[in-house]
């Protein structure tokens, strides 16, 4: 009989085996010790909060409890924040190169993008989402305004309802790539210098 520990992650609670709990925590000590040049407590937010997702994804809502198995493979999904091998991988090959593979997969989602913003990130966002130019969408934008229809208004609709993606999650997801540790640092090393 194994015992089991509530957990907090990611600000949802798991029921979690202590094997689980143990190479789970050292995951999280070990990815926090190799970022550098980032805001280290928004990426671990960040990451914890991608954790918190995957394991409900995988456990439900149910009292399923999280084992090492689960906690293994979503080690190796998320990877390491530098590209390297995460430490004590059970699996063959490295959390990039799964990445990668999956990459394509990742649907984009609508976000408003303040890194590429010239007013206030909405055709940059509709860029992302739709994978084209920035420069044709804005392009069509101002024809839109300019030719007297509907163009401001939706601009300022799109302006007040889409949200911002102001997490490295949530730039992983505008982009349509995995919000993988790897990516993720990235994104949080980009918004720290943009700030």
């Amino acid at each position: 009989m194994k015992k089991t520990i509530n957990a907090g992650i990611g600000g949802r609670s798991f029921t979690i085996d202590e094997d689980a709990y143990n190479r789970l925590d050292a995951y999280l000590r070990s990815f926090k010790s190799r970022l550098k040049d980032v805001p280290v407590t928004e990426v671990m937010d960040d990451l914890e909060a991608r954790i918190a997702e995957l394991f409900t994804e995988k456990v439900g809502s149910g009292a399923r409890v999280v084992d090492i198995a689960l906690v293994e493979e979503v080690v190796n999904q998320l990877g390491m924040p530098d590209g390297s091998p995460v430490p004590g991988e059970t699996g063959t090959g490295s959390a990039g190169a799964a990445g990668a593979k999956s990459a394509a997969a990742v649907p984009h989602k609508l976000f408003r993008d303040p890194s590429g913003a010239r007013v206030a990130g909405v055709c940059s966002g509709l860029a992302h989402y739709f994978d084209l130019d920035v420069s044709l969408i804005r392009i069509l934008m101002l024809v839109a305004i300019f030719a007297a229809t509907a163009g401001f208004w939706i601009y300022i609709v799109l302006w007040i309802v889409v949200p911002k993606a102001m997490t490295p999650a949530q730039q992983c997801e505008m982009r349509g790539i995995v919000p993988s540790a790897e990516n993720m640092a990235k994104y949080a090393l980009f918004n720290a210098k943009n700030r």
